[in-house]
């Protein structure tokens, strides 16, 4: 039969696997959290690293921003695969002709002729390989050289705080002292009263989600990600539950990067905070996951987007 058992087996293990899959992805999906929303011309990037958020930070995983290819990767990696892929170029094709060819006359009775023939056409591929390798390798060499930039700019880990005041303690402001030569670059110009409003906007958007306060995510959120958090509501609702998050307390602060965009300005800052946030059964109210009475520590990375003039919007939420 055209079905075998093998071949029964290997379908009903790929069945098992893709459906394994699909569950996997279905609760990944319904549970809160991930990395979603915009970061304008920089949603794809990663994040600088922070004394906040010293590990590389999960890229966004949800976005309506169209990924933007890069011009400089394709050059790098066109010199690379010249020098790695040399059979599958020019020499590999003049390699592969002569080969063939030396075949086919010994197997016709024509060209090399016998074994001391087969031994000639060994020394001559030799020779062709080691010639076109040095020939790809040079070409390779300079086309690097033509391409490559400048050294790589210095790690972007900086703070804000009160230049002029002592930094400020857990309960209060969480963000650290300025320092004196920030080395990441600060575009904006991002005050003290931006880092205020920065972490009024985390208990603000945490606040309105436990209460399921639409109105309000719509008034302090982008509509993006006004849509992702009525979404994960909305799953919650469907399943029976919901999601309370309260006692919320900035620990520790710092910005990331900040930016301009035609009218808009961005600001990615690293915040490590405490929350009591659990999730209870609507009907009975019963906790199923979190802890009522011990407030748990979160790191995430919050971009803020606003028109120039305007107020500050959640526009994006990374997991640390």
């Amino acid at each position: 039969m055209f079905a075998s058992r093998g071949f029964r087996l290997a379908s009903l293990f790929a069945c098992v696997f893709m459906t394994m899959s699909m569950v996997t992805v279905d609760q990944a999906e319904a549970r809160r959290g991930g990395s979603f929303g915009s970061r304008g011309s920089r949603t794809f990037q990663t994040a600088p690293a922070t004394p906040t958020s010293p590990n590389v930070t999960a890229p966004v995983q949800r976005s309506t921003t169209p990924a933007q290819p890069s011009s400089a990767t394709p050059r790098a990696n066109t010199a690379q695969t010249r020098q790695n892929s040399f059979l599958g170029g020019f020499g590999g094709s003049l390699m592969r002709g002569l080969f063939l060819g030396g075949l086919l006359g010994l197997l016709f009775g024509g060209g090399l002729g016998g074994f001391a023939g087969f031994l000639g056409l060994i020394v001559q591929l030799l020779l062709i390989f080691f010639v076109v390798r040095l020939v790809m390798g040079f070409m390779a060499r300079r086309s690097a050289h033509a391409t490559a930039g400048g050294p790589p700019l210095d790690g972007n880990n900086f703070s804000f705080a009160r230049e002029s005041a002592a930094p400020r303690q857990a309960q209060g402001s969480g963000y650290g002292s300025r320092s004196s030569k920030p080395r990441s670059p600060d575009e904006i110009g991002t005050t003290q009263q931006d880092l205020d409003r920065f972490e009024e906007l985390l208990r603000e958007v945490q606040d309105a989600y436990g209460r399921e306060d639409y109105e309000t995510i719509r008034r302090v959120a982008t509509p993006e990600m006004m849509s992702y958090l009525s979404e994960e509501l909305g799953q919650n609702a469907s399943n029976g539950l919901r999601n309370e998050v309260s006692d919320v307390h900035l620990l520790q602060g710092d910005v990331s990067e900040s930016w301009r965009e035609g009218s808009k300005d961005y600001a990615t800052a690293a915040m490590r905070y405490s929350s009591i946030d659990v999730t209870r059964e609507r009907a009975s109210g019963q906790v199923v996951s979190g802890d009522a009475e011990r407030p748990s520590e979160t790191t995430e990375l919050w971009t803020f987007v606003r028109e120039r003039g305007g107020d500050w919007k959640l526009s994006a939420i990374q997991e640390a």
